[in-house]
């Protein structure tokens, strides 16, 4: 049998503030770490740019005039042999971005830009489509070739499809 005397008793009564402390100094650790989070959050929080449909221009900004309307005219496929090697066809989607008020009727742009196009594929060779430096290199010869044929009336020529065989 077990003796119930004083001495079982403190070492229970021990035992539970033991238990107590521990419990208080978990829930004090949970407490530190939930304010260290909430800290964290409002810091990112305050970093974050503010919305820009609030009406309000940013702080020594003047509000400019809102940005003029763009247009999206999709060509017809353009389909071609490269330059070199002479086997390899190639296929390519594209648009023009263009101001409506500047370009009333892009159908006549868009047929001689077809045809300039066209003629530049036909030059090109494999290794200059090659990685993203090529597409980046060709989408820029085809949006400044755009904006010549236009007489800088169209802003963009973006590549919707590009096809190598």
């Amino acid at each position: 049998m077990m003796p119930s005397g004083p001495s079982s008793r403190s070492a229970e009564a021990d035992s539970a503030a033991a238990s107590l402390r521990a419990s208080r100094g978990s829930l004090l650790e949970l407490a530190i770490i939930v304010l260290i989070g909430a800290a964290i959050g409002g810091a990112f929080e305050a970093t974050r740019p503010g919305p820009t449909g609030s009406g309000k221009p940013a702080d020594g900004a003047a509000a400019g005039p809102p940005p003029e309307p763009s247009t999206l005219y999709d060509l017809p496929p353009i389909v071609t042999n490269l330059g070199a090697p002479q086997d390899t066809w190639i296929r390519l989607e594209g648009s023009i971005v263009f101001d409506p008020k500047a370009l009333p009727h892009p159908e006549a742009v868009a047929g001689r830009l077809g045809e300039d196009i066209l003629a530049y594929l036909r030059t090109l060779s494999l290794k200059q489509l090659e990685g993203p430096v090529g597409l980046a290199n060709i989408r820029q010869d085809l949006t400044e070739r755009a904006a010549t044929r236009s007489g800088g009336k169209v802003q963009e020529f973006v590549i919707r499809t590009l096809v190598v065989q």
